[in-house]
């Protein structure tokens, strides 16, 4: 059962998730919010304020001259006042309304931040339409598009913009000051805009020399010092907090607290930075997007601390440094990463234009940072980011131990690569069901597969698409039946208590993991989802034939099944049967494989149904179209299992 977050239900399932320490933290957290009610402070005067975290001479000069045409392309775009967020085009921004959702016409009430019912989209809108723009990551894309041309309309847009939002969002009055998340990246992008326009005349106007701006710097350096995220809710959102604090006190340190507030945040970014992270190098959350919004925000924590001077714990390099190995080994042949749990096209730091690839821009920021491995893939497309941060990071410290080939299984994630030939590619889950108590960002999709050939998605992961709002399209994106594996009795593996939360998680374990044969490659796990019975899956890859083969078990009593497969939205499937012939173009040739599904199993294929949904894939954040889904039910006998076999065409 899904209860919706803010009932009494959710209160309680919630709080069933938290340990003593947390349940006193809120407490105070609580007793601190309407005391700052009644007694907002007022932000210390001070003078000689100077920015001097400048980019290093010669660094623009170093940005590929097509990344700055992708770039200046997307500023003007945005001068114009046209934007896309999650899906839903704006043409506004020119004089943007900061509390307005396009996707609903509504508009977020005002008051006192703590008081703003920003989960209630009847109340507020889509939450997060309204406060995208106000990360004010666009306005780091005018900035670099000022740092690269000189022309100074982009700066003068970005002051214009910014004056207006801090007119428009006084120190905690109203929605952009109710979460951690949202100061500590807005707070990252005002260090970045303010670097990059350094070179115009009104930038120590419109920052340091501007009383409303330093008072803005300060209150939302003292909100996240005040409420940090803690205990079951201590996930990526800790990271960007602590990293956007971290940056505004190195790059703003004008105030008598921003030693403290630096050192605060330098000790949460490591300690959290290690808490989510699995040695292996591997996010906790196992939601791919987050692990890239981590490394973004690390990495650029680590800038802001080089181009200050401040010493970072050499485990935070090695944190970083693991994670971007990490990445290099689980990408597919077009540098794709695992479509896995929660994505919700977060970013850390964004100066480039649309159509730079975010997983290659990684990539190569590893590349400069820490330098490549032998058994990189290969990263032919350029970005903004790399080249600027690369000019402020300091050349890494002693070597450490990296892997001398490409990882394919990751023990302690339970996350498996199976590769083959033309680019044959299948994730297998056998991992933990999600980080902390509440597993935030998981799906109920233990022992799931994903298939990609030559970067097309085959048997894909059908995505996220929302969040809030829409709670009979969120239980479906993280549902069992939403992922390519076995449903038991209509339930999911785990059990939900609300949008970001699940009361009981289902326990995986990996028996096999083989991939050292070239020749056959094996991967099995169970899992125990389902009380009174275990779900088995083994997979075995076979180079030679192209071939891959999937057998499915369930120890326990005979059961109500349905073995979900998802077919990615390039493919077509012809089903005849329990054969279903699948097609699909890539780069202009016609490519297909043959799926033998279970004979014990009545199929049906499925396509774009909303009552329930199914057939669907997102391809971000606000996004859905419809795809082949290919369901089969019929009920378990211990004595025999479903074999599916998945062969590929030339």
């Amino acid at each position: 059962m899904t209860v919706r977050s803010g009932s009494a239900g959710w209160y309680l399932r919630r709080l069933s998730r938290m340990g003593p320490q947390e349940v006193a933290g809120r407490v105070a957290d609580t007793v601190r919010r309407r005391r700052w009610r009644s007694a907002p402070p007022d932000c210390p005067d001070v003078t000689g304020a100077r920015f001097t975290a400048v980019l290093p001479a010669g660094t623009l000069a170093a940005v590929p001259p097509d990344a700055v045409k992708r770039l200046v392309a997307e500023a003007d775009r945005l001068m114009y006042g046209h934007a896309e967020y999650f899906g839903v085009v704006r043409d506004d921004l020119a004089d943007p309304d900061w509390w307005y959702d396009p996707k609903t016409g509504r508009r977020a009430p005002g008051g006192y931040a703590f008081d703003v019912p920003y989960r209630d989209e009847d109340a507020c809108g889509d939450i997060k339409q309204i406060w995208e723009l106000s990360r004010h990551q666009y306005l780091t894309q005018l900035a670099a598009a000022y740092a690269v041309t000189g022309d100074e309309r982009y700066a003068e847009r970005v002051a214009g913009h910014l004056r207006s939002w801090w007119a428009g969002n006084a120190p905690l009055r109203g929605v952009h000051w109710t979460s951690g998340i949202e100061l500590g990246i807005r707070l990252l992008s005002w260090v970045w805009v303010r670097r990059l326009l350094d070179g115009w005349p009104g930038a120590a106007a419109l920052f340091e020399d501007n009383p409303v701006a330093r008072a803005q710097i300060w209150h939302h350096q003292r909100w996240l010092a005040a409420f940090p995220s803690r205990g079951s809710s201590a996930n990526n959102h800790v990271i960007a907090e602590a990293a956007g604090q971290f940056a505004a006190a190195c790059a703003f340190a004008w105030f008598p607290a921003s030693a403290r507030w630096r050192a605060d945040a330098l000790r949460s970014l490591e300690r959290h930075l290690r808490a989510n992270t699995f040695p292996s190098g591997l996010n906790r959350e196992l939601a791919t997007e987050y692990h890239g919004l981590v490394l973004e925000l690390g990495l650029a924590a680590v800038a802001e601390a080089d181009a200050a001077g401040v010493p970072v714990p050499a485990t935070i390099r090695l944190v970083l440094l693991r994670m971007t190995d990490a990445l290099a080994a689980v990408v597919d042949s077009r540098l794709r990463p695992p479509r896995q749990g929660d994505a919700d096209d977060g970013h850390g730091l964004v100066v480039d234009g649309a159509g730079t690839d975010r997983w290659a821009s990684l990539l190569a920021t590893g590349d400069a940072v820490f330098g490549r491995l032998a058994w990189w893939p290969a990263v032919t497309g350029t970005d903004v980011r790399t080249p600027l941060l690369a000019a402020l990071v300091k050349p890494a410290g002693p070597s450490v131990s990296r892997p001398a080939s490409r990882p394919a299984h990751f023990a302690d994630a339970g996350l498996t690569v199976l590769r083959g030939p033309d680019g044959i590619w299948c994730r297998c889950d056998g991992g933990p069901h999600g980080f902390l108590s509440i597993a935030a960002h998981a799906h109920a999709d233990a022992l799931s597969l994903e298939v990609r050939h030559d970067g097309v998605d085959v048997l894909a992961d059908p995505g996220t698409y929302c969040y809030h709002g829409q709670p009979e399209w969120r239980r479906y994106f993280r549902s069992t039946l939403g992922h390519n594996t076995l449903q038991l009795d209509g339930t999911d593996q785990s059990v939900s208590g609300g949008p970001f939360l699940w009361t009981r998680h289902a326990t995986s374990r990996v028996l096999t993991a083989d991939t050292s044969d070239e020749g056959v490659a094996r991967w099995c796990a169970e899992h125990d989802g389902y009380q009174g019975s275990v779900h088995r899956r083994r997979v075995e890859l076979t180079a030679a034939r192209r071939e891959l083969r999937v057998v499915d078990e369930v120890r326990g009593p005979r059961r109500a099944a349905r073995l979900a497969f998802h077919l990615g939205p390039a493919v077509t499937a012809e089903l005849t049967g329990h054969r279903a012939v699948l097609s699909w173009t890539r780069d202009g040739e016609d490519r297909s494989a043959v799926l033998d599904l279970p004979a014990r199993l009545s199929w049906r294929a499925h396509r774009g149904e909303t009552d329930p949904p199914l057939g669907w894939y997102s391809a971000g954040f606000g996004r859905r179209e419809p795809s082949t889904t290919l369901v089969g039910t019929g009920f378990t006998d211990g004595a025999e299992g479903f074999t599916t076999v998945l062969g590929f065409r030339g």
